[in-house]
């Protein structure tokens, strides 16, 4: 843990630990590392009826040594479609506006407010632009992806066993069928990058 983490600090982040223990939010769960608790690991499960449907997205968030006072960085892992990985992003819950952060607010309502903009369109910094072929295809992609973490193992260790159930299940021809549709998007993708070289040099 860092040195001379203040008491309110880890007071307060402890007690919003034990808030998620005890009354776990809907598709997302959150923990602080073991060795500083001032770095945690979240994860958003993709909502029903969205392009992130099926997929489970981690995330990182760090707290400044003033929280509650002071908001935190959030920053994505995961591939997925919305967010640049490893990225802090420009939220108004993020250190990128602190002149709208409430010290009210808790661990389990910034990841909220994070999945309320996650599934929201609105271009802010740090987000992409990707169409809903391509974040259903990373939502595929995501349990995979995460098993490769040993962090995500160790603080969710209920998700990872889920994911390796899940793969010991999955046939070759899922597997094929995840490959084709990602080749799939790669050539549509030169096909339009070819299709605009050739009105480039119609126009040069």
């Amino acid at each position: 843990m860092p040195s001379e983490v203040p008491q309110v600090a880890t007071q307060r982040l402890k007690k919003d630990y034990m808030k998620l223990l005890k009354e776990p939010v809907p598709f997302m769960k959150a923990a602080p590392l073991e060795t500083n608790i001032l770095e945690w690991r979240y994860i958003i499960i993709g909502a029903p009826k969205t392009p992130y449907e099926g997929g489970i997205y981690q995330g990182k968030l760090l707290f400044p040594k003033d929280f509650p006072f002071k908001p935190p960085a959030i920053l994505m892992i995961t591939p997925n479609g919305r967010f640049q990985t490893n990225t802090r992003l420009c939220l108004s819950i993020s250190d990128y506006h602190p002149d709208t952060w409430n010290p009210a607010w808790t661990v389990s309502t910034i990841i909220t407010g994070l999945m309320s903009f996650m599934n929201d369109t609105q271009p802010t910094l740090g987000s992409i632009a990707s169409s809903d072929s391509e974040r259903r295809l990373l939502a595929r992609k995501s349990k995979q992806f995460n098993l490769k973490d040993k962090t995500f193992c160790t603080l969710f260790p209920e998700e990872a066993e889920q994911i390796r159930a899940e793969m010991d299940k999955m046939n070759q021809e899922e597997i094929e069928s995840i490959r084709e549709e990602e080749n799939a998007l790669k050539n549509r993708f030169v096909s339009v990058f070819l299709l605009l070289l050739c009105f480039l040099e119609i126009f040069i």
